[in-house]
């Protein structure tokens, strides 16, 4: 079911009845509600200038309208380091909650029909570690490393899930400026030793899990370290440990740092080193971009501008890698207001995720969050979610939901809110994330507009879309909460400025008309200090003006629209030249062709030598059965997803839709692969942020590749 489907052919009776008994409602509480609610101002908002030229010139650079004069680069004027940030935060904060765990109560391992074992697990309520309980456990915590001959600005790495014990370890090396390295934890074993080798790492804080499952596999490859920290409770058995490695519980590492003549420590300045975070690399090996105090603190200045009311009621849901810049600078935002922040996981988000059991609560439940940053794929799985369920629905109720669904989706075009619908309708759909949830932050990849506008309507709560990348502390812009526009990533942030850059070979100039166009090219304090170790990528992708503020060129290519908001409309990594000499926009036509239900996910591909793009689809399970069904084809998902016909009939579908979306004829995809099992971050086609890794694509399915192009 695609939001198209959502304006089914209504019995024009029932659309009379619904609107007229909507009108009279609204005719009664308008008066009243329209001056209460700022509904005027709302769409007035929406409407105003956001950021224009600082040059006057189409290509830049531009700046939000509250920051023309200066960009902005702290929070609190003197609080310019992350270790001040968060003692300020304890001294207004002391008692309130900042960090929750849920208890485990019991595990269990579920057999499936198929045979395969789940773990099931039973959780209890949040329990809260207060903002002072937080800064001593990292004090401590800290000054048990120093005494384990951890050395200032000298590098430590964290290899962790997502966790309170992730952001006690950061603030400890924030306050004692011992600049740490962050490694996702399903980067491969090769990438995570060329990690720790490349920063001379002595000491790797992880978990027991990731210690079994991934550590022990490499640490002889990596001769300089000396120290594991296991942030689990639970001992941790290792028989045979290799010679000249300690493994320390982080009970025993702080028990070390209580002890008074081990409290002595360097703090840290501005301009040093906070974090080095390998980027998950959809090309190639991970570079580890280099983050000082100041490029966060200046990043999170600019994302907490756009969050309207935050503060120390508002409670943050987290469940994304704390190694992913989008994570980290979301929870310091939320740490540097009083938030609360309740840990999470993909897996025990919602009542309905895989590892909790049937009938007791997930996260979201429990929690009730107020705050959560989600990445599309998340958004599109809750999406699935809910369509499932309203096509379970009675004919009645499915009714009522398609035109509640689309008098809303009027109303919010036009400012206004709507309670009724609100209330009786999306009630049940707000409550799979809690029900009290206020902003929606969206990063890490573009968000399809069906996404989008569904999230608004039932979930009714705005959808901010951003855009940053690791290089820019995950700042760059985020759209204004009440600006309903789909598929824009808003205007520049207050911590930065942003240029296009003409680029010929790909025909985009800032004197394009309507809209300027070109590479995105973003300037401010939040550019970071480079990659690692790697001077040749340093000069290629940064630079510093006259002014000596740094510039980051980010290979995206983008457009500005008159009210000061950017589209992304390309990126120059994915441009092919076909044989008759057109370029193809790949993610172009991934990003066309993934509005499709028919597709959960895409990888498009062409040759310089041929004539036509291919692609590789993950198919949607309900969709594909369905087609199957319709189409009388029989067999396990394998056999549908290699069976020619319904290959056949996929292509004709997509073929439909990217006619109807005004692609060009060199654009669609001539022949299709079905894929059988989906992409994820295990199976290294991925990245952590589920961006596709083309390199790695098509090695595995090289044969394909050559079979749709040889005519085989």
């Amino acid at each position: 079911l695609d939001s198209s489907q959502l304006k089914e052919d209504m019995n024009p009776l029932l659309l009379q009845v619904f609107r007229s008994v909507v009108w009279v409602y609204s005719v009664i509480t308008f008066i009243p509600w329209y001056f209460f609610s700022g509904a005027g101002d709302n769409l007035e908002r929406a409407r105003r200038i956001k950021a224009s030229s600082v040059s006057g010139h189409p290509a830049g650079p531009y700046r939000a309208i509250n920051s023309q004069e200066k960009l902005s680069a702290w929070l609190h004027p003197r609080v310019d380091t992350l270790d001040k940030m968060f003692e300020y935060a304890t001294s207004r904060f002391p008692k309130r909650d900042c960090l929750g765990t849920r208890e485990v109560l019991s595990e269990e391992d579920e057999l499936q029909p198929n045979g395969k074992v789940f773990k099931k697990v039973i959780l209890g309520n949040y329990n809260w570690l207060s903002y002072e309980d937080t800064y001593g456990a990292a004090k401590c915590f800290g000054s048990g490393l120093a005494a384990l001959g951890q050395k200032p600005q000298c590098n430590i790495a964290i290899f962790c899930e997502t966790r309170a014990e992730w952001v006690v370890a950061a603030q400890a090396c924030f306050m004692y400026n011992f600049p740490l390295v962050t490694l996702y934890s399903t980067l491969g074993p090769m990438a995570i030793a060329h990690g720790l080798n490349e920063t001379e790492i002595t000491h790797i804080i992880t978990s027991k899990d990731l210690l079994q499952s991934r550590l022990k596999a490499i640490v002889c490859d990596v001769p300089r370290l000396q120290y594991i920290i296991v942030v689990d409770s639970k001992p941790t058995s290792w028989p045979n440990i290799p010679r000249g490695i300690m493994v320390y519980s982080m009970d025993a590492v702080k028990e070390m740092g209580s002890k008074p003549e081990n409290s002595e420590y360097l703090t840290p300045e501005n301009s040093d080193l906070a974090v080095i975070m390998y980027t998950s690399g959809s090309t190639g090996i991970p570079k580890g971009v280099m983050i000082s105090h100041g490029n966060i603190i200046a990043g999170i200045t600019g994302m907490a501008e756009r969050l309207p009311n935050l503060n120390e009621t508002d409670t943050y849901i987290g469940y994304l890698p704390l190694a992913h810049v989008l994570e980290l600078s979301a929870e310091l935002v939320c740490i540097s207001h009083g938030c609360r922040i309740g840990y999470s996981s993909p897996q025990t988000l919602a009542d309905q995720s895989t590892k909790i059991k049937k009938g007791s609560k997930g996260d979201t439940s429990v929690l009730k969050p107020t705050l959560m940053a989600a990445v599309p794929e998340i958004m599109d799985r809750i999406y699935k979610n809910v369509m499932t369920k309203v096509e379970e629905m009675s004919k009645l109720q499915k009714t009522l939901f398609v035109l509640a669904y689309n008098y809303k989706m009027e109303q919010i075009s036009k400012g206004y809110g709507t309670p009724l619908c609100d209330s009786l309708v999306f009630k049940r759909v707000r409550a799979l994330l809690g029900g009290n949830m206020r902003v929606l932050l969206s990063g890490g990849a573009p968000l399809s507009a069906a996404t989008q506008r569904f999230m608004n309507i039932c979930l009714c709560c705005p959808v901010g879309q951003g855009y940053g990348l690791t290089e820019t502390c995950g700042a760059g812009t985020i759209s204004e909460i009440w600006d309903y526009s789909t598929g824009r990533v808003g205007a520049p942030l207050v911590c930065s400025e942003i240029k296009l850059k003409d680029w010929e070979e790909g025909g985009y100039y800032s004197t394009d008309k309507p809209n300027p166009r070109g590479e995105i090219v973003i300037g401010g304090p939040n550019v970071t200090m480079g990659y690692y170790k790697n001077e040749t990528k340093n000069r290629e992708d940064f630079f510093v003006d006259e002014r000596g503020q740094r510039w980051f060129c980010t290979g995206d290519i983008g457009e500005f629209h008159a009210d000061g908001c950017l589209k992304i409309i390309d990126r120059k990594k994915d441009l092919v030249k076909l044989q008759a000499g057109e370029y193809v926009s790949l993610g172009k036509v991934e990003a066309v062709l993934k509005n499709c239900s028919l597709i959960d996910n895409i990888c498009a591909y062409a040759n310089s030598d041929e004539s036509y793009v291919i692609s590789f689809v993950v198919p949607n399970h309900k969709q594909l059965m369905v087609l199957a069904e319709q189409m009388q084809v029989r067999g396990t998902w394998e056999e549908m997803c290699n069976n020619s016909q319904m290959e056949k009939e996929v292509l004709r579908i997509i073929t439909e839709a990217a006619i109807s979306a005004q692609m060009e004829r060199f654009e669609i995809p001539k022949k299709i692969r079905l894929s059988a099992e989906p992409w994820t971050p295990e199976t290294g086609l991925v990245t952590d942020a589920f961006k596709l890794k083309r390199k790695e694509l098509k090695t595995h399915y090289q044969d394909d590749i050559e079979r749709m192009y040889g005519g085989k």
